[in-house]
């Protein structure tokens, strides 16, 4: 009876060891996709939520009123997808380019009537005739549809069992289709406008996660548009609007999805 648990006992120990070595070694593992990675050139789409919002930097005569900030924006969440391409530079390097479209409706907040103080002139500015700024005049809804096109330098570890960590960063050129850029019109008739070409940089973290038949990568991605977004209001529009801010600029914060 005693050598038949011995037995037992060893033979399950056995059992246990090669079943533990198995699962957790790191070598001669049976990874998934172990060539993917190896290719050249690979290519994929992604989907991705948005927080949206402004950098603004005020005028200090027309966008402050003491320690006020007169104009103050309110972020967004959207959506938006692209396509993935990738270039294989080395064992530790990836070239991406990731088009994509992205929607966004954002809020500006005008807070400016106390701005007819000004309304006689100064030494720099020109004398205006107040108007009374009604609750359309206040708030300017701000929808933009997006051509984003972030060209990135990929970072990444060697891969642990079937996932992979990296980090990325790059610059983009952003096409705005709802810009209003060439309107005649402006704030006076509640067309809010903006450039329509713009450059931002783009700073990206995630894990790529290996399955049997693709590739999937969740990360944050944080993008900055570098220029100034302002169409000035025309000459002769009272100084409520555009005139308030020195400095526009888009920032938005992204949760993407990878699918390669």
């Amino acid at each position: 009876m005693n050598k038949f648990l011995l037995k037992a006992l060893v033979l399950a120990s056995v059992n246990v060891a090669v079943f533990a070595n198995a699962q957790f070694r790191t070598r001669n593992r049976m990874d998934k996709l172990e060539d993917f990675d190896q290719q050249t050139f690979s290519w994929g789409f992604y989907l991705n939520g948005n927080i949206l919002d402004y950098r603004i930097v005020l005028n200090p005569r027309y966008g402050m009123d003491g320690n006020k900030n007169l104009v103050t924006s309110k972020n967004s969440k959207s959506f938006g997808a692209g396509l993935i391409g990738k270039w294989r530079l080395n064992d530790y390097l990836d070239l991406r380019v990731e088009p994509g479209l992205q929607f966004a409706q954002r809020e500006l907040h005008f807070d400016t009537q106390s701005n007819d103080q000004y309304a006689a002139g100064t030494l720099t500015n020109d004398p205006f005739v107040p108007i009374p700024l009604t609750d359309k005049d206040r708030i300017r809804e701000v929808k933009s549809t997006l051509v984003d096109v972030p060209v990135m330098l990929e970072l990444h570890g060697q891969r642990w069992y079937n996932s992979r960590p990296y980090i990325a960063a790059g610059v983009n050129y952003i096409v705005n289709l709802q810009s209003n850029s060439d309107s005649t019109d402006d704030n006076l008739q509640q067309v809010f406008r903006s450039t329509t070409h713009n450059f931002a940089w783009s700073a990206e973290m995630g894990i790529q996660f290996y399955f049997n038949k693709f590739k999937l990568t969740p990360a944050i991605r944080g993008t900055f548009i570098m220029n100034n977004e302002i169409v000035t209001d025309n000459a002769g529009t009272p100084p409520y609007w555009t005139a308030a801010m020195s400095t526009l600029q888009t920032r938005a914060v992204m949760f993407v999805l990878k699918f390669e």
